[in-house]
């Protein structure tokens, strides 16, 4: 329980039509949860106005109401508070609801298009092995300690984000690492958090159905930037020129991670193959378990951010030189075949062009590549024939498939992509929308030391169709093929 006016502290405020000197036994953001002494938050959502439900939460128990207008009509006893953003005023009376939780803990976000969840689960894992208590908020789960929390979205929404962090605090955790999407910082998910500080890993083509173009998709990333205190440390990928415009604004401390670029934390691929990664950082020579030079920069901006949160430098090297990366990214399927095949989550042009990128490193070329990809339903058109370029680009054999089709017609959606093959690539490709039968496929196309590439659903273990969400999990299924 606490005071209507304590969890307004920091709130924007527009106007106060009521006392605020009211018991709130709870918060809500759904009138359905709404009970008796709540605190009911109208929130103007893509698909729901929470402005149209006003009246039922009142119905409902509610004693309080924020909302961005008031209504024409308001009931006696019941107080009122405009502000011109319900969905930060949310993210910031819910973190005063629950005693400010993020501040308690050393929170780290990571923002980017692609290596987020790489990032955050290599820390995870760094500074389990260092001793420490560790959250973790991700796209494949969210974790304290050794506990595995279901995950529904890159990142919670404000309240379950905060019921979280405060769980987190509860069982003396001292870190906690999370994915920050795009989609959070404009919906206020984490408006009211105290952030440690923030890594960005890259940005490129994606989301743009939701942000509406790239400039905005950008200005979203850099809000979390803008949001960090003069204590916290900005971490950004100088190799990406979208980097050094993430610092900008920003009253954190600045640092830059790079491998071309002259920055911070510099790292030199010697060697990558199959078997792992040879780099050179800040002067160390290192090997890691991990593939492709995605993941030397993923490893870089993790070196670097545990070395501005005051680790030893040797020691997290002798660590990050022993973990595996997270389920579904860059993940080598074992099998007696002789034949490499890689399951990888990639979902994006550009992240698809950096897993493949990746495989050509590492190539003798005399082997054939066949890649599997699709593109999701009810998302951005844009990318999908700029998936497929990219596929036929780098593949032998491409064999376009359903990813998670949803409400989409799987066929419509292949013929989106087709549109961004050549004429020269029309021979390399295949269409089996039924995504088993396409994985099945490519194992009957290899042959010894050939490379199989599954993109699109990486850690996924189910495929969504019209709304039914069926069981389908892309490395059960190669391995099954290939025994």
């Amino acid at each position: 329980m606490a005071l209507l006016k304590d969890l307004l502290y920091k709130v924007s405020l527009v106007s106060v039509s009521g006392t605020t000197d009211l018991d709130i036994k709870a918060l809500c953001f759904d009138s359905r949860e709404v009970m008796r002494q709540s605190l009911f938050v109208a929130v103007k959502g893509t698909q729901v106005d929470g402005h149209d439900f006003i009246d039922k939460a009142i119905d409902a128990g509610a004693s309080a109401i924020i909302c961005e207008q008031i209504p024409a009509k308001t009931v006696d006893k019941i107080t009122y508070v405009q502000v011109n953003d319900s969905a930060k005023a949310l993210g910031v009376a819910a973190s005063n609801f629950y005693g400010n939780p993020s501040a308690k803990l050393n929170l780290v976000g990571v923002t980017g298009t692609n290596g987020k969840t790489s990032t955050v689960t290599l820390l995870f894992k760094l500074f389990r092995a260092l001793g420490y208590n560790v959250g973790m908020i991700s796209t494949v789960e969210n974790r304290i300690n050794d506990e595995v929390l279901a995950a529904t979205h890159t990142t919670p929404d404000a309240i379950n984000f905060n019921v979280l962090l405060n769980k987190m605090v509860a069982q003396s955790v001292t870190h906690c690492f999370m994915e920050v999407s795009s989609h959070s910082l404009v919906q206020g998910r984490v408006a009211g958090a105290k952030f440690k500080g923030a890594i960005f890993t890259n940005i490129s083509h994606d989301h743009l159905d939701y942000h509406g173009s790239f400039d905005a998709y950008i200005k979203a990333k850099k809000m979390l930037f803008d949001s960090l205190p003069s204590d916290a440390f900005a971490l950004v990928n100088a190799d990406d020129k979208r980097g050094l415009v993430m610092l900008q604004n920003t009253k954190a401390s600045k640092n830059t991670f790079a491998i071309r670029t002259v920055c911070n934390f510099k790292t030199k691929i010697l060697s990558n193959t199959l078997q792992g990664l040879e780099l050179e950082i800040n002067h160390k020579n290192v090997w890691f378990k991990l593939i492709g030079k995605f993941n030397a920069y993923n490893l870089t901006g993790v070196y670097a951010a545990a070395t501005l949160l005051g680790e030893n430098e040797d020691e997290l090297l002798t660590i990050l030189s022993n973990l595996s990366t997270a389920p579904g990214r860059f993940e080598l399927i074992e099998n007696t075949k002789d034949i490499a095949a890689i399951v990888d989550y990639a979902h994006t042009p550009d992240a698809l062009e950096k897993v493949l990128s990746a495989i050509q490193e590492f190539r003798t070329g005399n082997e054939q590549l066949i890649a599997v990809v699709g593109c999701g339903g009810n998302r951005d058109k844009e990318k999908r024939p700029l998936m497929a370029e990219v596929a036929c680009r780098f593949g032998d054999k491409v064999i376009f498939t359903s990813d998670n089709p949803r409400d989409e017609d799987p066929l419509s959606i292949i013929k989106d992509m087709q549109k961004g093959v050549k004429p020269s690539h029309y021979k390399k490709t295949l269409v089996i929308p039924d995504r088993k039968e396409a994985i099945k496929t490519a194992c009957l196309l290899a042959g010894k030391n050939d490379i199989i590439l599954v993109a699109g659903k990486g850690h996924e273990n189910y495929q969504e169709i019209k709304g039914v969400k069926t069981p389908f999990d892309d490395k059960k299924i190669l391995e099954e093929i290939l025994r």
